[in-house]
């Protein structure tokens, strides 16, 4: 490296400047800077220069902050702008800007060196920066912190000037990918008017891009990408890089009944695929094209968690063999915050993937908002600069300098495993569809546009130019490629029904589809005794001679009394038993949320740190010696962002068990995107299963409106066709049940479970060990003291309050009331409750209560659900807030709860549907 490469890091003109002061008066600038250049003086009169160096003249630096003006801002000079003219920037890179003139152009310079030019003249400095800098190609990469990446950057550009140098093969497997594009926008334009396609016209040149990323990538032993994008272009990614059969592409566009009547099927540019295809040596190479809703960028945690997957169970954590890419839209990457949360997971221990290579298809606007309007910064690809990430800028017309950009971004990757950002400048011919009219907002864009020749017809002129295109025939490729696409479109009408194939299915084989008698009861997931004493004893002895804090091994010692003598478990001993079992029997299993580590409220404690030390412990992990891999991790502070990981995870895991938790259940709201068009709906969409399992803390305590709910109602409203589960636990051991069932079922369901925060260390929210080493999890928990022959009430109820509830009808020892529990809210366990129901025929009266108010939680499914009895209710007062900010009120609400359900209440309500109105005149009376 440039022993000098120090000087070049700082503002040159400063650096001149305190020189001149230095010459005029030494003594007017520091002590520091004065010794230095006396040195500098000193060595200029005495030693000569060793080969190679660069003299430090006054003028030679002129020269270095020229070079380096044009390495920092010459991506603001660019052609990069196909069919706008850009924004002019000041100061520019004139000479005059940095000191020089005209007449120094003539003038040789020992900076050349600097470029690998070595001496050379001003005006062939100029022209080698001109051409590495600002032609098709701009980069933004001085910002970047790492010696190292800044020189590997500088070498690679400078020495090819950024200008490809493609032989004629290699021009004829760009020309025949790019003619696969247009075409094939054209061919569905001209057969499909009308038709929805998200044309990617404009841009075709990223088809010849990701062909080119796939072969440069398989040369340095990459075996798999992981593909993320959204709507526009996905058709042609689909055909021509995913080799989706043209066939069924077409198919598509007669909006047929599908096979499966199970199946409801999603748009055409929304679904995902999966294939193999076959390197440039011969070798298969796997892609994968995840699915994704009208939500821009939602799919981008999904990729990166495929992504993570892939590389630890396929190759051995090696993220040099697996490639996420994340095709970006231009007002998205700058708009969706999404972009952001996924950028601070990409070095993330937990999380990261080896560098992801993010494309945008730069369309500049919206779908019709201009892109002045649709950001604040310079690019819409500033954001990638948060991770010091290089940036290249590429006209996408000129097809070569594009395929050129992502192959230096793609050895990038490989070398130094971080995520780069190429922006592929174009246009969107169309509206923001086909059917959209763009002239009302950007008429006089539309209008050069609509004159603007294709990549294609640009490339062959080109090729014309450098009389290679004769030789390349591409008359032959138009006849080929549109005789394809003719078969595909006779193909497509013989397709009597639509299909959707799992873009995954693979990996699924072992697990099949559920069906609706799988849901009549649980299978059993007991733990022979043996089992679980060995395995309790292993996880809570941490090794001898090691400081542990006081207080954890204190911990510690009470979990191995719990399972070794008293026989009783709690919360945390339930939850970390599942895990080491599974573990055990060779199944992974990864949490993953804030503090997961220790667990917001101190209960898990699965890492222990060494005291005095960063050295951690994890019991989990200690087992056995063919156990299969254990790991928590504390996320970073992000809810849509790691949910949408761990469901990406999850969808390449069905042999594993994933979990996220929510530090408290309400902030899962912040991923309400992953929730809705992922988790709950996936399967209907786009028939693929996913096991990942949320634990949500939930329970009126007191704590205010954002630290009581988990919205409850919100996931039983998107609840139906048995597409999710629902529970909400009272036990220890119907938790670690629950829990093993997610992997021991033939099929996978995303669990929904509400975690309890009090009871986790509720005298007597504990479970024996025979409820671990015997049957499976409850759906519904019968009250183990009630004569069915006496009851008149039956009291149902979910989640911590049932201790309230059952410390209530101690103390008041009424016998003729039945508290029974639904651990299950979906799907709803009629057949159980139905055994409840004729178990307790003489009762009269049955009646829901819950803490939450009655526009939440779960009294409206239950109404519309549970139609064998008539319920009556106890709630909350509705309301638009979960629960209520003052201590007292929660306090005295809960207790009005408890009484009404236990009919110590004589108001006009008794026994009726009661919404605690009272509540608030209590509120004044006490």
């Amino acid at each position: 490296m440039d022993k000098y490469s120090y000087l070049n890091a700082m503002d040159n003109s400063a650096f001149e400047e305190l020189f001149l002061k230095y010459k005029e008066d030494p003594l007017s600038i520091d002590v520091g800077w004065r010794e230095f250049f006396n040195g500098f003086e000193f060595a200029l009169k005495n030693y000569k220069k060793t080969k190679g160096e660069i003299p430090l003249y006054p003028d030679e630096f002129k020269v270095i902050n020229l070079i380096n003006g044009y390495r920092s801002r010459g991506h603001l000079f660019t052609l990069t702008n196909p069919v706008r003219t850009r924004r002019q920037y000041k100061p520019t890179l004139d000479i005059e800007n940095f000191g020089l003139t005209k007449e120094d152009l003539s003038k040789t310079f020992e900076a050349g060196k600097e470029l690998g030019i070595g001496k050379a003249t001003l005006q062939h400095i100029l022209d080698h920066l001109n051409q590495t800098y600002c032609q098709s190609i701009g980069v933004e990469f001085q910002y970047i912190r790492n010696p190292e990446i800044i020189e590997w950057l500088k070498s690679n550009m400078e020495i090819t000037q950024n200008t490809p140098g493609f032989n004629i093969d290699q021009k004829q497997k760009i020309l025949r990918k790019l003619a696969e594009a247009v075409l094939f926008e054209k061919f569905i334009h001209k057969k499909f008017p009308g038709h929805k396609t998200f044309s990617l016209e404009g841009v075709e040149s990223l088809i010849p891009a990701l062909d080119a990323i796939i072969e440069t990538g398989s040369a340095l032993g990459v075996k798999e990408f992981v593909i993320g994008m959204a709507h526009r272009g996905r058709l042609n990614t689909l055909a021509n890089i995913m080799q989706k059969p043209i066939s069924a592409i077409f198919s598509e566009f007669e909006g047929k009944e599908y096979q499966d009547i199970e199946l409801l099927g999603d748009v055409k540019y929304h679904l995902g695929y999966s294939s193999k295809i076959s390197g440039k040596n011969g070798e298969t190479i796997s892609l994968i094209l995840a699915p994704n809703p009208s939500h821009l960028e939602a799919v981008d945690p999904v990729v990166e968690g495929i992504a993570r997957a892939r590389i630890e169970k396929e190759y051995e954590a090696n993220d040099e063999k697996a490639i996420p890419i994340l095709i970006h839209g231009d007002a998205s990457i700058s708009g969706q915050g999404i972009v952001y949360e996924v950028l601070q997971m990409s070095e993330l221990t937990g999380f990261k993937t080896g560098g992801t290579i993010h494309i945008v298809t730069n369309n500049q606007l919206g779908f019709t908002t201009n892109y002045i309007d649709g950001r604040s910064s310079t690019y819409c690809t500033d954001v990638g600069k948060t991770i010091l990430s290089p940036v290249f800028h590429v006209n996408s017309d000129d097809v070569e300098a594009v395929v050129y950009t992502v192959q230096l971004a793609t050895k990038f990757r490989q070398q130094f495993h971080k995520d780069v950002f190429i922006d592929l400048l174009g246009y969107r011919k169309y509206g923001h569809n086909e059917s959209d009219e763009p002239r009302f907002t950007q008429p006089i864009l539309y209008k050069i546009i609509e004159t603007h020749p294709d990549p294609l017809e640009i490339y062959a002129k080109k090729l014309e130019e450098e009389q290679t295109l004769p030789s390349l025939d591409l008359a032959g490729m138009r006849v080929a490629i549109n005789e394809k696409l003719e078969q595909g479109l006779e193909g497509s009408r013989t397709i009597e029904k639509g299909d959707i194939s799992p873009f995954i299915g693979d990996l699924w084989r072992e697990i099949r589809r559920a069906t609706l008698h799988d849901f009549d009861s649980s299978p059993v997931t007991a733990v022979d005794e043996q089992t679980m004493l060995e395995t309790g004893q292993r996880i809570t002895s941490p090794p001898e001679g090691v400081p542990f804090f006081r207080k954890i091994v204190k911990l510690q010692e009470d979990r191995r009394e719990m399972i070794e003598q008293k026989g009783m478990l709690d919360w945390a001993m339930g939850e970390l038993l599942a895990y080491a079992t599974l573990l055990k029997e060779g199944f992974p299993v990864r949490l993953s949320g804030q503090d997961s580590q220790r667990g917001t409220f101190s209960h898990r404690h699965s890492v222990l740190t060494v005291e005095d030390s960063e050295e951690t412990y994890i019991p989990l992990s200690t087992i056995s010696k063919g156990q299969a891999k254990f790991k928590v991790i504390n996320s970073l502070l992000s809810e849509y962002g790691v949910l949408g990981f761990e469901y990406g995870f999850a969808l390449t895991t069905p042999l594993g068990l994933t979990i996220w938790e929510a530090q408290f259940g309400d902030f899962s709201n912040g991923a309400q995107v992953i929730i809705d068009q992922y988790i709950s709906s996936a399967e209907e969409k786009w028939k693929v299963m996913n096991g990942l399992v949320l634990l949500l803390p939930h329970g009126y305590e007191g704590q205010g409106p954002e630290h009581s709910s988990a919205r409850i109602e919100r996931f039983l409203t998107i609840s139906g066709h048995n597409n999710i589960q629902v529970v909400n636990c009272t036990t220890p051991a119907n938790f670690f049940h629950v829990l093993r069932r997610q992997i021991h079922r033939p099929f996978r369901k995303p669990l929904i479970i509400f975690t309890p925060k009090s009871l986790l260390r509720h005298p007597r929210c504990i479970s024996p060990l025979s409820a671990f080493t015997k049957g499976g999890f409850q759906e519904v928990i019968d009250d183990p003291s009630a004569d069915p022959f006496i009851v008149r009430k039956v009291v149902l109820c979910c989640g911590k309050l049932y201790y309230d509830l059952l410390e209530a009808k101690e103390k008041s020892g009424k016998a003729e009331i039945a508290i029974v529990r639904i651990e299950q809210l979906y799907p709803l366990p009629l057949m159980q409750l139905k055994e409840i129901v004729n178990k307790y025929s003489n009762a009269d009266l049955w009646h829901w209560v819950q803490e939450e108010p009655a526009n939440m939680g779960a009294s409206d499914f239950l109404l519309q659900n549970f139609k064998e009895v008539e319920l009556t209710f106890t709630t909350r007062p509705p309301s638009g807030s979960p629960a209520t900010g003052s201590s007292r009120l929660h306090k005295i609400q809960q207790q009005l709860l408890v009484e009404k359900a236990m009919g110590q209440c004589s108001c006009e309500v008794a026994n009726k549907t009661c919404r605690l109105h009272c509540s608030d005149k209590e509120d004044q009376l006490r």
